[in-house]
């Protein structure tokens, strides 16, 4: 009896392992063709990480400067002054020099060309104000020309990604088929796939895939349990490689926003965009019938120090001043490095007589302090201080008063505010 069990289970045995053996073998091979399907995905995706979305990226950005080369040509034609001409003039020269335009023969061209035409129209408008009618009709044709180049490069960033992922999609398309072939030869074992699958693919698919449509470069990075699938861990990396990346584009282009509203010694606005915020500010306070005024400070001496110390320490000398400013200046308030050792200030919700007080703390606290030099000298410096009321007149003539207050200050002996008068 034990003999015929011995048999049977051997037989048994047997026919397990045929077909156990039947199945490792097909699985086996269809597992392999999966894992190569598997690898032809992932290194699709790590091509599209790696190579295809950084040029698409500065497709993109190339497009954006083309267009705000555009927009800044347009307001050369559109502004009033020769100065708001000379300042669009200079931030398409800035943008016209950019790498992502260099490194493109269309665009550089495109941009130089641009450049050019506008350089000259804003030299002959100078001595012809007419030109700038006469020739607008024929910067529309170069605007309209530049823009069509733009619809190219977005169309050409767009095109990049197709090949690589049509590849990715009918690989993803025949493992999909030979999936379903696997299913359909170990029927016998389609509880156990099942579960198999259920467990160790599925569940990490779903959560890789509520991950994905999830991120967001203000929420943190996926986290993700631990899994037995090498695939699955590596898409799962790659999630997190990929959110990685999204944080690091947004903290360049945070960082490019303020490389372009901040001036790079001090930290503090630059005088474009101070003259485009205190104009916006103006504005809303002479609507609104509220108090604002504007100040102009220039260090004493200054090229003095320059000329004993070197350029360094006047370096050190601004910054200096700079994080001094920012313990005393209100959140509203609004302070720029005007030019070289020169500040401008904005106040709004302030009379006069309250930014008088403000301004005079910050003269005050400078002459006071010892500023440290990186040879470890001590040295002080005193600052001149024009301020003007800015409720009833434009931004430019409130600063040309505040200026006209500044050199009576300078007249008088310096280190001191004054307060420009009503018919300055």
């Amino acid at each position: 009896m034990s003999s015929e069990d011995n048999r049977q289970f051997l037989t048994a045995s047997k026919a397990f392992g045929f077909l156990a053996a039947i199945f490792a073998l097909t699985f086996s091979a269809v597992v392999a063709l999966l894992a190569f399907d598997q690898y032809q995905v992932l290194a699709t995706a790590e091509r599209l990480q790696r190579e295809t979305v950084p040029e698409i990226i500065r497709y993109q950005r190339l497009a954006r400067n083309l267009d705000q080369i555009s927009h800044e040509g347009e307001h050369v034609f559109s502004v009033a002054t020769p100065e708001e001409r000379q300042q669009a003039l200079f931030l398409i020269k800035l943008v016209a020099s950019h790498p992502s335009i260099v490194d493109h023969p269309q665009a550089v061209a495109m941009a130089r060309e641009a450049e050019s035409f506008l350089v000259e129209t804003v030299r002959l408008s100078m001595n012809n104000p007419d030109t700038l009618k006469i020739r607008h009709a024929e910067w529309l044709r170069l605007s309209q020309r530049m823009h069509l180049l733009v619809d190219d490069i977005s169309v050409q960033g767009a095109n990049l990604a197709s090949a690589d992922l049509d590849n990715m999609a009918d690989t993803m398309r025949t493992a999909g088929l030979k999936l379903l072939g696997a299913l359909f030869l170990v029927g016998s074992f389609i509880l156990l796939l099942f579960l198999l699958l259920r467990e160790h693919l599925i569940r990490p698919l779903q959560r890789i895939d509520r991950a994905l449509s999830s991120l967001d470069v203000n929420a943190p990075a996926p986290d993700f349990p631990d899994t037995r699938l090498g695939e699955i861990h590596a898409v799962e990396n790659a999630t997190i490689h990929l959110h990685k990346a999204m944080v690091g584009n947004e903290a360049a282009r945070r960082e490019l926003e303020q490389l372009a509203n901040r001036d790079g010694l001090t930290g503090l606005l630059n005088r474009r965009h101070f003259m485009l915020n205190a104009a916006t500010e103006i504005s809303r306070a002479q609507r609104y019938q509220r108090p604002v005024a504007v100040a102009i400070g220039d260090l004493d001496f200054f090229k003095r120090l320059n000329d004993t110390y070197g350029h360094a320490a006047g370096d050190v000398v601004l910054r200096t001043f700079a994080k001094m400013l920012s313990p005393s200046v209100r959140h509203s308030d609004l302070v720029c490095r005007y030019g070289g050792e020169e500040f401008a200030f904005l106040f709004p919700e302030s009379t006069v007589a309250q930014a008088h007080v403000l301004v005079e703390r910050f003269r005050q606290l400078l002459a006071e302090s010892d500023i440290q030099l990186a040879n470890g000298l001590l040295v002080r410096i005193t600052i001149s201080i024009g301020l003007a009321d800015a409720s009833h007149c434009s931004l430019e003539a409130a600063l040309q008063r505040a200026d006209f207050a500044l050199y009576e200050a300078k007249r008088l002996g310096r280190n001191r505010v004054i307060v420009a008068s009503e018919t300055t």
